[in-house]
């Protein structure tokens, strides 16, 4: 077997410490209180409906990474500054806006506040629960004089009202009496700071592109102030974007001892403080609901309205009803989406994990996007990118379709933008933006941003896979065609014929999915996925043609479509130059990626990892090195694009240089290994995407999910490990089930159906749990399956390939070091296109081995 690089994943092991977080199959919990790494935890334990998200900060405000509670879509603007002007350049950034903080509730016990860092616990233990929908936390402290105090809190945003947060906090003497003080509290930490305010977040050196923008002005200014007996209001307009927020508690105390009450409200801080006689055994509860409106322009006394509507209902129904409500959401959540794996429990608690992130982010989302980091932090400035189409789409089309369909009217929504995008880069059609929250292009640097005019056939693609998998369409002729006629429209006037020989249509001066390569001729996913698109054009205009001539008439009249139009369509896709070398029977990524020199990723020190942050990009751009799987990801969205030998020997040239530095990356690598047979690599890869937020694999956990990655572990499971693919939409399973697992269970949604795959050693079963008969094929086979269990006998899983694959870029990169030296400005573990020094002869290198040309090479292929 081939050894390991060091710059591929580590061997597929539990990571996480078991005697901090147990592994429970239903619930994320830690037993132990950890000050060391609370951005992470913060981000581990935040609860989100998709529209109000809490970061896990703790109830008594510090010690803290950074606070944070955000609504998605809510943004504050500002100008940004270039250091070289160029038309076309975007000129307003967009960043998530900090708002008002109602997580805190102080405790003082005879005076003495409880802070968990330097607290005398007897106990400690916070689970996020992923059946209820609920973060609890459970605390026994030993004050100073001896008294023993027992703290028992929840949170949760409600996924019923999604304006809604709901906390308690119950405080119980366990030895003597006290004088207890509670002091709930709802700040703007976005431009206020408390008294404890610390600046954990900013203690990292050097730039990170990753993080979010900080504001030079006061973001929110102050328009509402008010207490009205138990609630407590505090409104605000947003400086520049003149978007407006209203945020209201609701309080509610509960308990046999003596106790008053007093309220106080500021510009940026509101407090209800409660103060209790308590005696031991007589325990005090409060209940704190919170409503959060906000709007584009609407004024804050309005949404204050609102709030109180809110809360009406909300205090009206109880803290225990809504409780039960919230869990029966989550059990339908359950019912549609769950993935088992049978007797591997720590396995089983990291997929739920990241399948209930999937929930937070979407399933209240309504008519706003998934940010890339959901609502768990302020991590890429809360933007909306090409994320969501390819990794959160799939799980929604299959699992929860309607908020797939959401998904794609807040895209829709977003269309008139894109066209004037378009125009401001002289192209006809649309040209959604790269990076945004409000639909214009927020992206400073082009080159990795703007650039990336794939992101169009991302979101055709994600259309089309809903359109397939559901059968909607309604949803694809009404708003649907207008996505991919004006998409189809950009693709067709950027691209050009090129009078070459065979006379093809190109597509130049792109970046593709690998942001290490960009400004490139011809790359390969995009030209793979913008033919994608342009048949889809060509596909939904002409079934609308047919289905519907009335309602056609006036997609033509609106979008002002012509027939010639739709033919060109179909002769660009039909013409679409794909690269492919005939000498090493490899897609190059781009028309010149395969002279680039090559970035030896084995001689890089760990240190200089992620390259974005210790490189300069001119320097990164020069080598062969991927950032992310590029040509790999059009592997698999496209899989019928390309033959078997194909993907094998792409996959043996593109793998071995990957860094690995995107989160997006391990979940595609995952699926292609285990699609080409490289099953070990395979689950390895899974492990990297399933512990990536959960063991803080790429050092940036504190920052937010990485909700896509979440979206790709599902894929990983359903798509790698089970062999689903839905191409041209025909529904097909070819399993490719790690040797050491039992089995893998999920469910899925086709054509209104839900289906239940379970893959096991020798066998597939299939059932139909809700719905109508399912027709699919199990390995070219056409099965149908009703609500009575179908079993299909497996003959293994696919070919076995030990180790993993050393392509020729990498194997003929190596060079001896005394070789090395005398390369001054030569970036450590860069070296160029050279060979060991017995495989040169009196006239230079020898010529290089043909990928693929040595099937028995150690690790590569062996079977």
């Amino acid at each position: 077997m081939a050894a390991m690089s060091h710059h591929r994943p580590p061997a597929p092991v539990d990571p996480l410490d078991r005697t901090r977080f147990p592994a429970r199959p239903w619930e994320l919990a830690e037993t132990a209180y950890e000050g060391s790494d609370l951005g992470v935890t913060e981000t581990l334990f935040a609860v989100s409906n998709g529209y109000l998200g809490l970061r896990g900060n703790v109830e008594e405000g510090r010690d803290t990474y950074a606070h944070g509670t955000f609504v998605n879509g809510f943004h504050e603007t500002w100008p940004i500054r270039h250091a070289e002007e160029a038309f076309g350049l975007a000129r307003v950034g967009q960043t998530i806006v900090n708002v008002p903080d109602p997580k805190t509730i102080k405790l003082y016990v005879d005076d003495e506040p409880l802070l968990l860092s330097t607290a005398d616990l007897e106990h400690y233990e916070r689970t996020l629960d992923f059946r209820a929908g609920l973060l609890r936390r459970s605390v026994v402290w030993r004050t100073s004089a001896g008294k023993r105090v027992k703290i028992t809190s929840s949170r949760m945003a409600s996924v019923v009202e999604r304006h809604l947060a709901v906390m308690t906090f119950e405080v119980e003497m366990l030895d003597g009496h006290a004088a207890l003080d509670i002091s709930s509290q709802i700040l703007n930490r976005q431009d206020g700071s408390d008294e404890y305010h610390v600046t954990s977040a900013a203690m990292g050196e050097g730039v990170d592109p990753r993080t979010a923008e900080s504001f030079e002005h006061r973001v929110l200014d102050p328009v509402l102030a008010d207490t009205s007996g138990s609630r407590l209001l505090l409104g605000y307009r947003c400086h520049n974007s003149g978007m407006t927020l209203a945020t209201m508690a609701h309080h509610f105390v509960e308990t046999d001892n003596t106790w008053t009450e007093q309220t106080s409200v500021t510009g940026d801080l509101a407090k209800h403080v409660i103060r209790v006689e308590a005696a031991e055994g007589r325990p005090v509860r409060l209940e704190k609901l919170v409503a959060v409106h906000t709007s584009r322009g609407v004024p804050p006394r309005e949404l204050a309205d609102r709030c109180s509507r809110t809360l009406d209902r909300a205090t009206q129904r109880g803290v225990p009803a809504l409780q039960q409500e919230q869990a029966g959401v989550w059990a339908r959540f359950w019912e549609e989406s769950d993935v088992e794996l049978p007797e591997q429990p720590e396995l089983q608690q990291a997929v739920r994990w990241n399948l209930y992130q999937l929930g937070q982010a979407s399933l209240r989302a309504g008519s706003h996007g998934i940010a890339a980091k959901g609502l768990t932090g302020s991590g890429y400035g809360g933007h909306y990118f090409w994320d969501t189409e390819c990794y959160v789409l799939p799980f929604l089309v299959y699992t929860h379709p309607q908020a797939a369909r959401n998904a794609l009217r807040f895209r829709h929504g977003m269309l008139e933008a894109a066209r004037r995008r378009a125009a401001e880069m002289a192209q006809y059609g649309a040209l959604f933006p790269w990076r945004t929250i409000n639909g214009e292009e927020a992206s400073a640097y082009f080159a990795a941003g703007t650039a990336q005019y794939h992101i169009n056939a991302d979101v055709a693609y994600a259309l089309m896979k809903y359109s397939r998998a559901t059968g909607d369409d309604q949803f694809l002729l009404d708003q649907g065609v207008d996505m991919l006629v004006e998409t189809a429209r950009l693709w067709a006037d950027l691209g050009f014929w090129q009078a070459n020989g065979n006379r093809q249509f190109h597509i130049h001066a792109v970046t593709g999915p690998d942001e290490y390569t960009t400004i490139v001729n011809d790359n390969l996913f995009t030209n793979v996925m913008a033919q994608l698109n342009l048949r889809a054009a060509v596909e939904a205009v002409r079934r609308l043609q047919v289905a519907d001539p009335c309602q056609f008439a006036r997609a033509v009249a609106r979008l002002d479509l012509g027939d010639h139009e739709v033919e060109a369509w179909q002769r660009a896709a039909d013409g679409m130059h794909i690269p492919f070398d005939e000498e090493t029977g490899v897609h190059p990524q781009d028309s010149h990626f395969l002279e680039r020199e090559v970035w030896d990723l084995d001689a890089t020190p760990a240190d200089k990892r992620p390259l974005l942050l210790n490189y300069h990009p001119l320097v990164i751009y020069r080598y062969q090195v991927l950032k992310q799987a590029d040509v790999v990801l059009a592997l698999y969205l496209a899989g019928d694009a390309f033959t078997a030998e194909e993907k094998l020997t792409d996959f043996a040239y593109y793998d071995p240089i990957t860094t690995g530095d995107s989160t997006l990356s391990a979940v595609v690598q995952s699926i292609v290994a285990a699609e080409v047979g490289y099953h070990d690599l395979a689950l390895r890869y899974f492990y990297a995407a399933l512990f990536v937020d959960l063991d803080d694999r790429h050092g940036n956990a504190s920052d937010g999910v990485h909700v896509a990655s979440t979206g790709g572990v599902w894929s990983a499971l359903a798509a790698g490990f089970g062999g689903m693919r839905d191409h041209g939409g025909v529904l097909s399973l070819d399993p490719r089930l790690p040797a050491s697992w039992p089995g893998l269970t999920w469910r899925m949604r086709w054509h209104g159906s839900r289906l239940r795959v379970t893959v096991e050693q020798e066998q597939v079963r299939l059932i139909v749990e809700v719905g109508d008969p399912v027709t699919l094929e199990v390995r070219g086979e056409q099965v149908q399956v009703a609500d009575e269990e179908v079993t299909v006998p497996l003959d293994g899983h696919g070919l076995r390939r030990d180790g993993a694959p050393i392509s020729e870029a990498v194997s003929t990169a190596s060079i001896p070091t005394d070789r090395s030296k005398g390369m001054p400005g030569r970036p450590t573990g860069v070296v160029p296109h050279s060979w060991p020094e017995e495989e040169w002869d009196s006239t230079g290198p020898v010529p290089r081995v043909r990928v693929g040309s040595e099937p028995e090479a150690p690790g590569r292929t062996t079977e």
